[in-house]
C-alpha cells in the first residue's frame, strides 16, 4: 500500500461542548465520506447513540446535531501526517492540530483519547501545551476485535455517563 498524505477534518464543537473525543487521523473511508468515522464498520457512531439514547446518525448533518446536542466535540490530534492506507501504526512525520481555539471557545472539562495511538500522540506533543490530561477510551475501530460492543459501550459509558445525560 501507497504512503499517503492524511489531513485533519475542521472540528466540530460549540460554546456549550463540555468534553473533546479525539481520534487520530481521518481513515481512508472518512475522507471518502467526507466526516469522521466513515468506516461502515466501526462503532463510533453507534456508542455515542447509545450514550445519548438517540438513533444512530446517518448524515453528517444529524451526527453533528447529534454531537453538539450532547456537548459533545469531535476532532484529531494530528493535523497533518504520513499513513499507509488507515494504519495508525504506520503515521509518521506528525504535525499536531492547534487546540487552543477550541479549548477558549467551548466548555472543555474533560477530554477522551479514542484509542491508544490518539492517547499516545495528545501525551507527547499536546498535554504540555493544554495542560490538560486525557483519558484514554478503548478504540471504536472495527480492528479493535478484543472489544465486543458491549465491552466497549460499558468502557465509554463508565467514563463519559457524567457528562451526557
Amino acid at each position: 500500500m501507497e504512503v499517503r498524505k492524511s489531513r485533519a477534518f475542521q472540528p466540530v464543537y460549540d460554546k456549550k461542548s463540555k468534553i473533546l473525543i479525539l481520534g487520530t487521523a481521518p481513515s481512508i473511508k472518512s475522507c471518502e465520506s467526507g466526516f469522521y468515522y466513515g468506516h461502515p464498520q466501526n462503532r463510533f457512531w453507534k456508542v455515542i447513540a447509545g450514550l445519548c439514547q438517540s438513533g444512530i446518525p446517518e448524515t453528517v448533518k444529524q451526527k453533528k446535531e447529534l454531537l453538539l446536542n450532547n456537548g459533545i466535540a469531535l476532532w484529531d490530534v494530528i493535523d497533518t501526517c504520513e499513513i499507509i492506507g488507515s494504519a495508525d501504526s504506520s503515521i509518521k512525520n506528525i504535525v499536531v492540530n492547534d487546540f487552543s481555539k477550541v479549548l477558549r471557545e467551548s466548555q472543555i472539562e474533560a477530554i477522551y483519547a479514542n484509542g491508544t495511538k490518539a492517547l499516545q500522540i495528545y501525551d507527547k506533543y499536546v498535554e504540555k501545551e493544554t495542560k490538560i490530561k486525557i483519558t484514554g477510551l478503548p478504540s471504536t475501530s472495527p480492528l479493535n476485535a478484543r472489544y465486543s460492543f458491549d465491552m466497549l459501550f460499558q468502557a465509554w459509558e463508565k467514563e463519559l455517563s457524567q457528562y451526557i445525560k
